[in-house]
């Protein structure tokens, strides 16, 4: 009698529900995206069409604006500002201070993050040791950073004040030697 060994079954098993998911993926209608992929459409930042408004939207987009600053596109960081972010400071002057001021490379994870009401979410974030919350509003169909007032006082100065300022308290990475 040959007996079939059970991991065998289930590798059979997932095989077969592979294949089906793969057969049924393939014959959705075209240009509308269904499944993971709809959900991944939506729910991307900057992707054209409503964010969710829920935890998850607002951590992708956190996460999209901490990569982005992280990875030295301050100007891409700069257009997901709420709109109080962008009246204190323009990109040119964010891009400018960032470029001259922070600390590139060094990545910026997500840890925990809750809502705060149906337009707002609290999230926490890491950079090597050191934890920061930040507020991300929902705005214009889309969570956005909205800048702590201490930063907000910072980018009412200015570019050339700001790196003056950052410099003098020594909170400046100084790349522009």
């Amino acid at each position: 009698m040959k007996r079939i060994h059970p991991f065998r079954r289930l590798g059979a098993a997932a095989l077969v529900l592979a294949a089906a998911v793969s057969f049924t993926a393939g014959c959705s209608s075209p240009g509308k995206p269904r499944g993971t992929a709809a959900v991944a459409a939506t729910a991307a930042p900057g992707s054209g069409g409503p964010e969710p408004k829920t935890i998850e939207g607002a951590k992708a987009a956190a996460q999209t604006v901490f990569d982005r600053f992280s990875g030295g596109d301050f100007a891409g960081a700069w257009d997901m500002y709420t709109a109080a972010g962008k009246q204190a400071i323009s990109q040119a002057d964010y891009v400018e201070l960032n470029r001259v001021c922070s600390r590139k490379g060094l990545a910026i994870q997500l840890t925990s993050a809750r809502l705060d009401g149906p337009d707002r979410a609290v999230v926490i974030a890491k950079q090597l040791v050191a934890a920061q919350s930040y507020t991300m509003i929902y705005e214009a169909n889309a969570w956005k950073l909205q800048p702590a007032p201490e930063g907000l006082t910072l980018y009412r100065q200015g570019a050339a004040k700001a790196i003056a300022l950052q410099k003098k308290s020594g909170s400046c990475a100084d790349n522009a030697k």
